[in-house]
């Protein structure tokens, strides 16, 4: 202590410091938590795009596609029905990705009140939701490093990568 200062200056000193460091590890601790769930809300909204054809197929045209052509951003060809009510098409779209390929047939739910479809089943379900398995290998970083939750961190990584290994699997 410097010997012009009081002990109760000094002691308030450590009081202010010890309140601004708190505030900052809660500022830091809000400020990442905002952006982990800000990440995860954006891989629900950009699975959410097919995932509630995919999994809530009741009331919904079901068939099958198989592919006769693709062009640059979709494929599409002859709808077959399997439901009832569900009538036949002599031309649908599906997204080309790398699991749709010229010439097989694919599972799907036609969108309502348009002509394209998206896969269904296992396969559909888990490639509607990648975005979100993508959401929570990014959104695991932030929470182990930012929040300095290590072990959550861990679990959301190995959740995304279970999830993106399973649909590269079923897909």
């Amino acid at each position: 202590m410097i010997p012009a200062m009081s002990a109760t200056a000094t002691s308030s000193r450590q009081v202010s410091r010890r309140v601004s460091v708190a505030a900052l590890r809660f500022g830091r601790f809000a400020a990442m938590g905002v952006v982990a769930v800000l990440i995860l809300i954006a891989g629900v909204w950009a699975s959410w795009r097919t995932a509630p054809y995919v999994m809530l197929t009741k009331g919904r045209e079901r068939g099958t596609i198989e592919v006769a052509r693709c062009g640059n951003d979709s494929c599409s060809g002859r709808y077959t029905p399997i439901s009832p009510g569900s009538s036949g098409r002599d031309r649908v779209f599906i997204e080309k990705t790398v699991a749709v390929r010229k010439g097989q047939t694919y599972t799907v739910v036609v969108k309502p009140g348009s002509d394209e479809v998206v896969r269904s089943g296992p396969a559909g379900i888990l490639y509607a939701w990648v975005p979100f398995g993508g959401a929570l290998l990014l959104a695991s970083v932030v929470v182990a490093g930012g929040l300095g939750r290590t072990r959550a961190g861990w679990v959301m990584a190995g959740s995304g990568i279970a999830l993106l290994t399973a649909a590269f699997v079923t897909i």
